[in-house]
């Protein structure tokens, strides 16, 4: 081909040859003929291994539809289903007891609990705002938000509004650090005297902290600081003082011109499901700027009013200790890089024959050599001082991928000279198969993990396909109530903590997918850390820093501590059909109701994805309230059309009017985007398209993943454009 050049027996999109070559390998010790031998050695060894077990996941699943189709109309028999999953294989057994021995991981992975990010890496302004969301105002977190139960006001600064935001954040310091005797509410100035901080109030009485050790330092002179440093629960909060600022100069203020709190401890740099990467250029898109967050390069343009503002990584923080002596705290969050899954193939690397090669190796290959910029030798350390590289993978099923992933990761440390177990691997327990063998995959990695979580998007879409044979499922609303979501939560933190997990790796749960309901947010989200999770997934800087405090209010270790020892929820509960209760009836507008909601949310978020390659971003739903969108709600939304069109709950015909009637409804909701096509009156388009295929094909996509056609669609739309 001729935009492939061969090097050791591989074509080579010249793309990403030339990328590796003139921008990754200058300044590391290997030349570009080392790492493709090296990558074609690997390939030859483990691509056949990768292709077999892609072979199993279709063999399980025609035994699971074959079982489901000839006990159709029985009642549901638990112990027959078990003992069919493990004669097939799906089910392996348990490991003796074990714990995991992962070394050498940074301790905001390891040891301290806090909010996680996860953004398309795509998007270097994305990018930069995550790994930046280490530190977060508390006051512009209520001030512009619906945290504190109103929306953000418009127009002209609302004094009453910021002096009651001033109130709340007050009264959370009064929680999280408490004076010895007064309220931080009653403040008049704070300062350092003898190498303690010390709180004067405006009647010129004075406090100390409740607990001294608290503060662990300041920024500027100690009489007169600039900043105040306090830490509770391992993070950290900065008191930023400016007598003569806006705020600062209020009475009553203290000084106090803004709090900040340590928010984002961990970002997910993502490469898979929020990103639109179908082709050679898209791919040194996303790795171009992995690079650049690895190096501490990159930067993106910001418009403002008087042209644009360059945004870059932020540099550590300074302070002072009461003992005088200087320090530095990270200015940014630990970054992973989640990699596509198993299942894709590329032609960007393709094998002598011509056949195509996984992707996911080729993802690990240069994201790796990339990190070297940052853990290789004498490199800075920017990211990981432990010097570890962090990778995460998704779609995982069962301890055997596991253990290819492992096998993976062992020889491109060899291939780079690492030394074993630098490459850490974040387990998504997200597919239903890793969730019955938890124990086992975890196992399979037990050198290297450094998370599992749990993603009830994924996770639901794949219990939709499992059972795709065992009848109509319910709405996607009543999934949340069904035996199989709790059994899954609970086994998730019970076998996690069980393998040694406390202050050695993370317990995630998942993301909040509504960016502008802050204050629902609050109430509900402090269940994480309450279930012993050490991190939970947000869709903003701003959600960050109020999921933060959650985990000031929860302290995720001694509550670890107290669920030590749980016996896990049971399997049959896991393995449980998501079916709805035996007498449940939906009438005909339920019927279109979900269906209208349903073909909706793919409309609007598929339109984006091929039309204008936007993998993940607020897509409206049906009551024009945004929602973070990404491949695993499609995934969802897909596979329930799919199977009511199955069991014959709705019909092509409902299907098809919904498709134009959603299509003309999604066509308002971005008319105001002047980059966006509209599906109608044509509904010719790529994205209807894609989206008409995801519903009727849905059945026959493995697992029920979205990728394949999603990528076939766009891949045609930049020819289109092209």
């Amino acid at each position: 081909m001729r935009d492939h050049l061969t090097i050791a027996g591989l074509s080579i999109a010249t793309p990403v040859r030339s990328f590796l070559a003139r921008e990754v390998l200058p300044g590391l010790p290997f030349t570009e003929t080392h790492l493709w031998q090296g990558f074609a050695d690997i390939l030859a060894d483990l691509a056949p291994q990768n292709a077999a077990l892609l072979t199993e996941r279709d063999r399980l699943q025609s035994e699971i539809d074959s079982w489901h189709r000839a006990h159709r109309g029985q009642p549901h028999d638990a112990g027959a289903y078990g003992a069919m999953l493990q004669s097939i294989g799906y089910l392996k057994p348990d490991p003796a007891p074990f714990t995991i021995a992962t070394t050498g991981v940074d301790p905001e992975i390891a040891r301290l609990a806090g909010p996680q990010l996860v953004v398309p890496v795509s998007n270097a302004r994305y990018a930069l705002n995550a790994a930046n969301a280490r530190w977060g105002s508390l006051y512009d977190a209520f001030y512009g938000t619906d945290a504190p139960g109103s929306p953000p006001p418009k127009g002209e600064f609302d004094v009453a509004r910021a002096k009651a935001v001033i109130a709340t954040a007050r009264a959370i310091l009064d929680e999280a650090v408490p004076l010895a005797n007064g309220s931080h509410a009653n403040a008049a100035d704070y300062f350092i005297e003898s190498g303690r901080l010390i709180v004067r109030f405006s009647n010129q009485s004075q406090a100390e902290l409740a607990n001294p050790g608290q503060c662990r330092g300041y920024r500027g002179s100690p009489s007169n600081p600039d900043a105040i440093l306090l830490q509770h629960n391992g993070l950290h909060i900065e008191l930023t003082i400016d007598h003569q600022s806006s705020i600062g100069s209020w009475p009553g203020s203290a000084g106090v011109k803004d709090i900040l709190l340590e928010s984002a401890l961990t970002t997910i740099m993502d490469a898979e499901d929020s990103v639109t990467a179908v082709d050679a250029e898209d791919k040194v898109g996303v790795y171009r700027n992995w690079l650049g967050l690895m190096q501490g390069t990159l930067t993106a343009q910001i418009p403002n009013g008087n042209g644009h503002t360059t945004r870059a990584l932020a540099e550590d923080r300074a302070y002072t200790a009461l003992n005088g002596i200087p320090f530095l705290l990270p200015g940014r969050a630990r970054m992973l890089v989640r990699h596509v899954g198993h299942h894709m193939l590329t032609d960007i690397v393709t094998l002598a024959d011509g056949s195509q090669i996984p992707e996911t190796f080729l993802d690990a290959l240069i994201t790796a050599t990339i990190a070297l910029h940052d853990i290789g030798p004498n490199a800075p350390r920017r990211n990981s001082p432990a010097g570890a590289v962090y990778f995460v993978k998704p779609k995982l099923h069962g301890p055997d991928e596991v253990a290819l992933a492992n096998a993976l990761f062992e020889r491109i440390e060899t291939l780079l000279s690492l030394p074993p177990n630098t490459l850490k691997m974040g387990i998504m327990d997200e597919e239903r198969r890793t969730s019955a063998n938890l124990a086992a995959c975890i196992h399979a990695a037990r050198h290297r993990v450094v998370f599992i979580n749990t993603g009830f998007l994924d996770r639901t879409g794949d219990e939709i396909h499992t059972s795709m044979e065992a009848g109509p499922v319910p709405r996607k609303a009543d999934f949340k109530s069904l035996p199989w979501l709790t059994a899954y939560e609970n086994r998730n933190v019970t076998i996690g903590l069980a393998t040694g997990f406390a202050n050695r790796a993370q317990i995630g749960k998942g993301m909040w997918a509504m960016p502008d309901r802050m204050h629902a947010m609050l109430d509900s989200k402090i269940a994480h850390p309450r279930a012993g999770a050490s991190t939970a997934w947000v869709p903003s800087p701003t959600a960050a820093t109020l999921h933060a405090l959650h985990y000031f209010r929860v302290d995720v270790a001694a509550r670890q501590a107290e669920l030590a020892g749980r016996v896990p929820q049971s399997l049959d509960d896991l393995l449980s059909l998501p079916l709805p209760p035996p007498r449940q009836i939906l009438t005909e507008s339920e019927v279109q109701s979900e269906l209208d909601n349903n073909i909706q949310g793919i409309l609007g978020y598929v339109v984006r994805w091929v039309d204008q390659g936007i993998g993940c971003s607020k897509v409206p739903d049906i009551h024009d309230v945004g929602l973070m969108e990404d491949r695993a709600t499609l995934r969802i939304s897909s596979q329930h059309i799919a199977n009511w069109l199955h069991h014959a709950i709705v019909s092509a015909e409902q299907v098809e009017a919904s498709l134009r009637r959603m299509a003309l409804l999604v066509d308002r909701q971005n008319a105001a985007d002047p980059a966006y096509t509209p599906m109608a009156p044509g509904y010719d388009g790529p994205a209807f398209a894609a989206a008409r295929d995801l519903i009727f094909q849905g059945r026959a996509q493995p697992s029920g993943y979205t990728e394949f056609i999603l990528t076939r669609r766009r891949r045609q739309a930049k020819r289109r454009d092209g």
